[in-house]
């Protein structure tokens, strides 16, 4: 079944079903669907078809789960962007892609307001909950340009699995953002692989709090809406809203990073809510301890499980689901498994290998990279052969993570071969911030490495070496980075030192600045 037939099914099943909930806005799926094929025409009558590319920029909200099933059923490709990032940055995404058209939050319109510049591929920019008039030709309201349309499906549009759906931008090691390919057939792959694995039915109500701009959250656009359960989105995290939406809504199950978890298990108010309705509480994007797992499941009275995956596997790899004879083990051993990384998710075959590329001992000591392949799979980035060839080799998917494995199956990962950071579910690659470190006149040497942080997970962290007879704060490094990077990847803290430490080859040893 083709990613343009799962809303028209929900509707036939489902019609009178509350299917939205954002704000005080509620849509059954008859009236979501309504406006789905209202944006449809809207978008057909700017001249796009199928293979354009439609790129958001937008908090959480019904307009980005319009746009995802708009863009399945006209064929187009949609690029979320991730707001947080620089226009620059957002500049070079919207470029790169190719974007002819652009539907944009009215509460970022200064911040990208240089994007004709930037970006003067983007044909018709579409604003929404705007509070200033318009300025140019090209540009239009989204909820006028609905009101204009006819609620009827768009015509009929044969789709293949190897169609391009989604194309995700992840930070690249060299500074470079690259565009990972999602198809067709990897989103219905994964949407069948959660809704198998975590039973999801119609009964199951679905918070959208993670951004639906990334992974973590928007494989469920798909999983959910198939299932003909409900969306109860949250334009912004807040520990409070989210632990009173739980309640109110009678919320099943959701994805958090671990970051969000500790913000909510440690609300003063966390003991005055009913969470009897929760089934899953989900978690991934950053390290956990097992401890906090405790406390999710002691504090929520849910089960917790622990996912591994990457935007270029849909992104599912791991769960940390328990098989039934594990279920029977004394309580702090299925703790133990659960606060792994996990075993291989339903539609993917996962392998632990050493350099030589042999499968390591799953004796919890042998230490390999987790390799992968199946239907969830990305064929690839971007117009970006080379780097597609580095990571896909053989049919296998090289994630660059390090693990050990159990006789179990169950993964958890040690370390990562490239030095990404990851803080606050956000991937930072420490050579993105060194380049922009290395554009400071007074900076002669720098090395960025990911610190626990008690609050994000990770925090990133600078050491620097400033130039012979120059000085230079602290603040004022990270002021600089701030002019050129999104906030979450500048440094955290910086240390400034007299020399760098080396290996015996005279490369940088991150791991002595780590230590």
């Amino acid at each position: 079944m083709p990613l343009n037939e799962l809303l028209p099914k929900a509707v036939r099943l489902h019609p009178r079903r509350e299917a939205v909930v954002c704000g005080r806005l509620r849509m059954d799926y008859a009236a979501f669907a309504a406006r789905v094929w209202r944006l449809c025409g809207a978008l057909r009558r700017m001249g796009l078809a199928k293979g354009d590319r439609l790129a958001v920029l937008h908090e959480n909200c019904h307009v980005f789960l319009e746009s995802y099933f708009a863009a399945a059923h006209l064929g187009l490709i949609l690029v979320p962007l991730n707001f947080r990032l620089s226009p620059g940055e957002l500049g070079f995404i919207l470029q790169d892609s190719g974007a002819r058209a652009l539907i944009a939050q009215g509460r970022f319109h200064a911040h990208i307001q240089d994007l004709p510049a930037l970006a003067p591929g983007i044909e018709q920019l579409i604003w929404t909950q705007r509070s200033f008039e318009r300025s140019a030709a090209n540009e239009a309201d989204y909820e006028d340009l609905l009101a204009a349309e006819p609620p009827d499906p768009p015509p009929p549009l044969a789709l293949e699995d190897r169609d391009i759906a989604h194309l995700y931008y992840t930070s690249g090691t060299t500074g470079r953002p690259k565009g990972v390919m999602l198809t067709h057939g990897n989103v219905k792959s994964h949407a069948l692989g959660t809704i198998a694995e975590l039973h999801i039915t119609d009964r199951d109500h679905w918070f959208h709090v993670a951004p639906l701009f990334h992974l973590a959250d928007a494989w469920a656009t798909f999983a959910i809406t198939w299932a003909g359960g409900k969306h109860v989105i949250l334009p912004v995290f807040d520990a409070l809203r989210v632990l009173e939406t739980i309640e109110r809504e009678r919320i099943t199950l959701t994805n958090l990073i671990p970051t969000m978890l500790n913000l909510m298990v440690n609300e003063p108010r966390v003991g005055a809510f009913d969470y009897s309705s929760l089934r899953y509480m989900l978690s991934g994007g950053a390290p956990i301890a097992p401890e906090t797992v405790r406390r999710i499941m002691e504090t929520l009275h849910c089960d917790y499980v622990q996912t591994y995956g990457m935007t270029e596997t849909s992104p599912y790899l791991t769960l940390s689901l328990l098989k039934g004879r594990l279920r029977s083990l004394p309580p702090e051993e299925q703790l133990r498994f659960k606060a792994k990384t996990g075993r291989e998710f339903i539609d993917v075959r996962l392998r632990v290998v050493d350099d030589a590329g042999l499968d390591v001992a799953a004796d919890e000591t042998r230490v390999g990279e987790i390799i992968v392949q199946g239907d969830t799979v990305t064929p690839g980035y971007w117009n970006l052969p080379d780097e597609t060839a580095e990571a896909i080799r053989d049919g296998w998917l090289y994630t660059g993570d390090l693990a050990v494995i159990d006789e179990e199956g169950y993964v958890t990962i040690v370390d990562r071969k490239k030095d990404m950071i990851i803080t606050g579910g956000e991937n930072v690659y420490s050579t993105e911030v060194e380049n922009v470190l290395y554009r400071h006149e007074d900076i002669l040497e720098a090395a960025v490495v990911g610190v626990p942080d008690p609050k994000w997970g990770e925090a990133v962290k600078a050491f620097v070496v400033p130039k012979p007879g120059r000085s230079v704060r602290p603040e004022e490094i990270i002021a600089f980075c701030r002019k050129h990077l999104a906030s979450y990847k500048c440094p955290k803290g910086v240390e400034l030192l007299e020399s760098l430490p080396r290996t015996g080859s005279g490369k940088i040893y991150k791991k002595g600045l780590r230590s």
